[in-house]
């Protein structure tokens, strides 16, 4: 049986060539880079390189960059510690509707706390419009975080237009760019932002890896206490095997970037005509064209995502329904239900992440078994019998 793994917006595969570099680092040199000595000097100096990678694939400087273990540590230290930092200005805080729950989740946290939220909603693409989220800053707003681009429908936002409007109130502005960085073209000064978090098994580093941009200057409140790593933002002894294949994993994206955009787009079109074409009552979910390169995202009406990614499964085929932190969950996806997607047919979303390794043989699989898979759940629907009773009489 084929074998065909499209979740990579859930996680990436790491590249060989970042796994060869990291693996001196779990065994032979394994000083902490706090000490001072050489085995010290030696865990520092990586560091030091992979900062330098991970900058330069975002336009910023090595400085700026403080090493996390994921992107949702990265939004959180971002959100509780700049919202903190800025507490004597005021406590009003700005979000999208369609942010991952690393970062609502911190916002409420905050609003428990005093703080004040405001939510903007988007549009059915799941677009955020520039104009909303200015109307919506007060005298207090303190932050704004606008995502990127979403992981869940593929939707890149406008945030270098956002950016341009929060400036001229000066209030802080973060932008989550995990389902982007690495994907697409990122730079912090175009985007206009104070800060950015990203992942590294979002283009193919490890695990557990993970860095949050901060525009120098800028105070930032630790989420733990305990130690001056990372200038004293981030404390605990390095993940240094990590933070060098992150390093690596970057250098890598931004060397092979237009060639992956330009191989992955073709498959992404090729899977969304297949499927839309093959299968009747399918909605491509997500802005059509100001899309991720990698990503396409569809309901399927009248059955369950989690049917078909299960029936999917068994003909080798991986695929992820809502986000990879919610997948777990038998409710409805918060951004398609933002998007104004019913409940009823946001219970049938498919997401396909495609990735290096994909190929056409790949997407011509997944057109020949999944709409055999939809006829055969159809047929066990209650909503599809009634609406085709409906449609007939």
């Amino acid at each position: 049986m084929r074998k065909v793994y499209l979740d990579n917006v859930a996680t990436t595969p790491i590249l060989l060539e970042a796994v060869e570099v990291m693996l001196p680092y779990l065994r032979e040199v394994y000083g902490n880079p706090q000490s001072l000595h050489s085995w010290g000097d030696e865990a520092r100096e990586a560091i030091d390189i992979a900062r330098e990678q991970v900058a330069a694939l975002i336009a910023g400087n090595p400085e700026e960059i403080v090493f996390t273990s994921s992107g949702s540590e990265a939004n959180n230290l971002a959100i509780k510690g700049l919202a903190q930092a800025q507490a004597g200005k005021g406590k009003h805080i700005i979000v999208s509707a369609v942010e991952h729950f690393s970062v609502l989740h911190a916002a409420r946290t905050l609003e428990k706390a005093g703080f004040e939220l405001t939510i903007v909603p988007v549009d059915k693409y799941g677009l955020t419009d520039p104009d909303e989220v200015a109307k919506n800053i007060r005298k207090d707003t303190i932050l704004v975080s606008i995502m990127h681009a979403n992981g869940e429908v593929g939707t890149i936002q406008p945030v270098a237009e956002i950016g341009m409007k929060i400036k001229e109130t000066g209030v802080l502005f973060h932008t989550d760019a995990i389902a982007s960085t690495g994907n697409i073209g990122v730079d912090v000064k175009g985007l206009g932002v104070d800060a950015l978090s990203l992942a590294g098994n979002q283009f193919y580093g490890p695990k557990g890896s993970g860095a949050l941009w901060v525009r120098k200057g800028l105070r930032l409140i630790p989420l733990m206490d305990g130690g001056v790593q990372e200038g004293g933002r981030r404390p605990g002894t390095e993940n240094v095997p990590a933070i060098v294949g992150l390093g690596k994993a970057a250098e890598l994206a931004q060397r092979d970037m237009p060639s992956r955009m330009e191989k992955l787009s073709h498959l992404r079109d090729k899977l969304i005509d297949g499927i839309l074409t093959t299968i009747d009552h399918a909605l491509l979910t997500g802005h059509p064209s100001q899309r991720l390169p990698h990503h396409a995202s569809f309901c399927i009406e009248f059955i369950e995502g989690e049917a078909m990614l299960m029936l999917l499964n068994s003909q080798g085929i991986a695929v992820s329904s809502g986000s990879a932190c919610t997948s777990q969950a038998l409710k409805a996806s918060h951004v398609l239900i933002a998007m104004g997607i019913s409940h009823e047919i946001a219970q049938g979303s498919l997401l396909f992440g495609l990735g290096v390794d994909n190929n056409e043989g790949d997407i011509d699989y997944v057109i020949e078994k999944l709409p055999p898979i939809v006829s055969k759940l159809r047929q066990m629907s209650p909503l599809y019998a009634r609406f085709m009773k409906e449609h007939r009489g």
